[in-house]
């Protein structure tokens, strides 16, 4: 199975709006773990979804440098 890897944008009602390759697509909400942020890097493998927090803590840092820099 494919395994798809994108960023929580933001959370609509029952869904999540995942950022995948500079697209957004909607995916069921009740499909993802409950402590789900935006903003975690997150891997969709059929109707499972997988958090991965050293992902999301390197692109928040990533971000946070590129704002110090401005």
């Amino acid at each position: 199975m494919k395994k798809i890897k994108g960023i929580i944008d933001r959370f609509e009602e029952e869904f999540a709006v995942v950022e995948i390759r500079g697209e957004t697509k909607d995916y069921p909400k009740d499909i993802f773990p409950r402590d789900t942020q935006v903003g975690d890097v997150v891997y969709i493998i059929g109707d499972k979804v997988e958090v991965d927090k050293s992902e999301t803590k390197k692109l928040s840092k990533e971000i946070e440098d590129l704002i110090n820099e401005v």
